[in-house]
């Protein structure tokens, strides 16, 4: 049995399971009419790849039973990422309606732009990443000042905390982003292949997706005709509408990885300069504020993605640095106490 059409067999069967589940949980007849049509359109490639081998009878993996039973759960909508990583084609529809490949219509004047706001994400991304380092070494430099050690000491422990958390950090942010990324180019594989074996039926999918969005249908199925033409340019619709990826923009796992470096450093090193600066006996107090004041701004910043009040924001970012802080001076103390 070829390993390669049982896969694919496997795959699609697997989209047909999972896009039926989609239909049920969907309560908008569009949509719901979408999805069931997918699913017919799984089964229908499924078929075909059949023809090439006898395929053994179809069970669905415990993954895609879990993963029907989240879409039960939970709708669709939310568990869209999901599904578009184990392929059920048209989890685009939930990005809004289209008049053109890649260009959601918006449905109300505040999502005009949206689709341009993609910074919002990386800045929140770079503010979560100061908070971690700031918190983490200000709590590591407040435990061995407890423990009276040296101001070298102290710095030296300072320093390799903020190294050991930087490069964890940017190892963890690589790692995860190009997995990821492996996947998705993965998907658009799979997508360029089936493009290449079943044009017709691939445009027929497009059509069905357009026309859940508001276009006629007869429309849509000439408009992905002409389209299924362009071999690039059907591959990039395909990408966008039937896997919601942006094919432009996989992630750089080395980006991910600097940024998610140079993040953690900005805030581990904050607690550290009274030390490097020689403040001598004021150098507990003085890092111990200047850690307040920086939770503050990070907390009052992270208010403008969540719409609360910055001042709320920032006392309790700070309130939570103080409990770490506090915790682990007193618990540095006992240490030294007993040396």
């Amino acid at each position: 049995m070829p390993e390669d059409h049982l896969d694919r067999w496997t795959s699609e069967k697997t989209a047909a399971y999972l896009s039926a589940a989609v239909a049920r949980a969907e309560n908008a007849p569009a949509r719901k009419k979408l999805f069931e049509q997918m699913a017919a359109a799984a089964e229908e490639q499924a078929g075909i790849i059949a023809k090439d081998f006898s395929p053994p009878p179809f069970a669905p993996s415990l993954r895609a039973r879990l993963i029907a039973k989240m879409v039960g759960l939970f709708g669709p909508r939310a568990m869209r990422p999901v599904l578009a990583a184990v392929k059920v084609r048209g989890v685009s529809v939930y990005s809004g309606p289209v008049l053109r490949p890649g260009h959601p219509m918006p449905t109300d004047v505040e999502k005009i732009g949206q689709r341009h706001q993609t910074g919002g994400g990386s800045l929140r991304a770079a503010v979560f990443g100061v908070n971690d380092g700031l918190i983490s070494n200000t709590s590591l430099v407040m435990g061995v000042s407890g423990a009276a050690l040296a101001t070298n000491d102290v710095v030296l422990t300072g320093v390799a905390g903020l190294l050991a958390g930087a490069f964890s950090m940017a190892a963890g942010e690589y790692v995860s982003v190009r997995s990821q990324r492996e996947m998705y180019e993965h998907q658009i594989g799979q997508e360029r292949e089936e493009l290449e074996l079943y044009p017709e039926e691939e445009a027929e999918e497009l059509a069905l997706i357009y026309h859940a969005r508001g276009m006629a249908l007869e429309d849509a199925r000439s408009f992905a005709l002409d389209l299924i033409k362009d071999h690039d340019a059907a591959l990039d619709a395909l990408t966008r509408e039937e896997l919601g990826l942006d094919p432009d923009n996989l992630g750089s796992p080395a980006g991910a990885a600097l940024s998610s470096f140079l993040a953690f450093t900005c805030g581990a090193i904050i607690p550290l300069v009274p030390f490097v600066f020689g403040a001598g006996n004021n150098a507990v107090p003085a890092a111990a504020t200047l850690a307040g004041v920086s939770l503050f701004a990070i907390g009052a910043a992270l208010s403008l993605f969540s719409g609360k009040s910055a001042l709320a924001g920032g006392l309790r970012m700070a309130f939570i640095g103080a409990l770490a802080g506090g915790a682990t001076y007193f618990i540095g103390s006992l240490f030294g106490a007993a040396v």
